[in-house]
């Protein structure tokens, strides 16, 4: 394939160019391998302490003004992680009377946050490695201790979520579905333990159309090796939908993602690095960064229409 060179000075694939022969891969051996990876990654890797993130996060991060390459701090990487928090919590209308679950909590922090400054009832954290809960229950010693059975952390899997059907008021899953291989499990799983009007929030990375995650194999490493299993967002909200979710909602937020990591990756080490392809590959319109909003139907409760994007429509 021919490359290009982009805005950063890395040598990229030109994504106009057409795919020349490519070696045939076993897709069975690329999901073992994306999952070892993974448990390596979130295990003894504790990709949290890469200087990508900050503040016991692991997210891309929400941007929105200051963003100067060269002069960013981390405080500032810091709380564009935490405000990618807030934007999915505000989206997702949680109130102090919720039972909140959170898919891939990782360290933890993201549900402090919530609890702090959205008030709910209950809120509990799954996440699929050892390590991370561990972590969690360490970093969060003092809130667990102070605030008993409001706060937990649990091992699970996104596909077999140990808590019984109705449990919960919300489910949230913030920059985690990339890694699951399994998106009509979790749907169906998620689902199942939301009470009746119970509401999903997604955010993360998508591909736009079904062909692009292959094209964006040569630019994103972490694609190529199985590590992000990367779904057109059409796919994943009519997969919503045939799990019983309506409405579902889109919103892509790659304007306040994208930028400003690449910014920060220019000043921490990795100007070089493959991750700045993340900001090409936005912009040649391959991937974006979308929060979905989908709800479970109470059928207790009459329907009454909801204005916003409809499904496989967008909101910008």
């Amino acid at each position: 394939m021919g490359t290009a060179r982009g805005r950063s000075g890395l040598r990229i694939p030109a994504l106009c160019s057409p795919p020349g022969p490519r070696r045939k891969m076993d897709p069975m051996a690329t999901r073992d391998s994306g999952a070892a990876r993974r448990a390596t990654m979130y295990g003894s890797g504790n990709l949290a302490a890469s200087k990508l993130f900050s503040g016991h996060f692991i997210n891309f991060g929400y941007w929105t003004d200051g963003v100067v390459p060269g002069h960013l701090t981390e405080d500032q990487r810091t709380a564009s992680q935490a405000d990618l928090y807030r934007e999915v919590l505000r989206r997702a209308g949680i109130g102090e009377t919720d039972a909140v679950l959170e898919v891939g909590c990782g360290i933890g922090v993201g549900a402090v946050l919530a609890l702090r400054e959205f008030g709910p009832q209950r809120f509990a954290g799954l996440d699929l490695s050892d390590d991370q809960i561990a972590r969690a229950e360490r970093i969060n010693a003092e809130e667990l201790i102070a605030d008993p059975g409001r706060l937990s952390f649990r091992q699970g899997s996104a596909f077999a979520i140990p808590f019984q059907d109705s449990t919960f008021d919300q489910c949230i899953s913030i920059e985690a579905a990339q890694h699951f291989e399994d998106l009509p499990g979790f749907a169906a799983e998620a689902n199942r333990i939301l009470k009746p009007g119970g509401k999903l929030t997604v955010s993360t990375f998508f591909t736009t159309a079904e062909d692009c995650a292959r094209q964006l194999e040569p630019m994103i490493e972490t694609i190529r090796t199985g590590v992000d299993v990367v779904a057109p967002i059409g796919v994943f909200a009519e997969v919503l939908r045939a799990s019983g979710f309506e409405p579902v909602g889109v919103e892509s937020i790659g304007k306040h993602v994208w930028h400003g990591f690449d910014a920060w990756m220019q000043q921490s080490g990795f100007e070089n690095h493959w991750a700045r392809n993340w900001l090409p590959a936005y912009q040649n319109g391959r991937l974006d960064y979308y929060i979905v909003s989908a709800e479970k139907p109470d059928d207790s409760k009459p329907t009454v229409p909801k204005s916003g994007p409809a499904l496989g429509e967008v909101a910008r």
